[in-house]
């Protein structure tokens, strides 16, 4: 994409958007809730935060905006659910919209991460922290947001 709009999928262009670090917001978009999770200003380690019902793009912006205000965000690191051989289908368009959706709104750079394995990563992690299957199921969403986000902030301070 283009890095000049704010967006992009490369992460070293993402870190020159952000010379002076802070925090970033991990989303990862699924069809009836959004997984939100954080990381510190240093970007060593993502955190799961909230699971937000998804609903009308106004909403969701909304309680994204105030999350991103709360947390005095610098930017937003969004899963890009590419198919397994690398290549997009409507799933990645649909968060590509609502990435360039998000930008217009909340004015914040933007990396779209690959978020294959994401959700398996994440229900691995849970079941070894012996949680149970509702909790899991409660929490999966955020969770996968904290290890797009993770391997993001990878990524960005190699």
């Amino acid at each position: 994409m283009d890095a000049s709009a704010g967006i992009t999928d490369n992460a070293l262009l993402f870190g020159d958007m952000l010379p002076d670090g802070g925090v970033l917001l991990g989303l990862d978009l699924g069809t009836k809730t959004i997984g939100v999770a954080t990381c510190d200003a240093g970007w060593r380690f993502a955190t799961a935060g909230k699971t937000i019902p998804r609903s009308k793009f106004t909403k969701d912006a909304a309680i994204l905006r105030t999350i991103a205000a709360e947390r005095k965000a610098a930017g937003l690191v969004i899963g890009l659910p590419r198919n397994m051989d690398g290549s997009e289908g409507p799933r990645a368009q649909a968060s590509r919209a609502y990435a360039r959706n998000l930008y217009d709104t909340l004015a914040l750079p933007v990396l779209l991460w690959d978020e294959r394995w994401s959700t398996s990563s994440a229900e691995a992690d849970m079941i070894g922290q012996k949680m149970s299957r509702a909790k899991r199921a409660e929490r999966i969403d955020s969770h996968a947001a904290a290890v797009i986000l993770q391997g993001a902030l990878d990524a960005l301070t190699r």
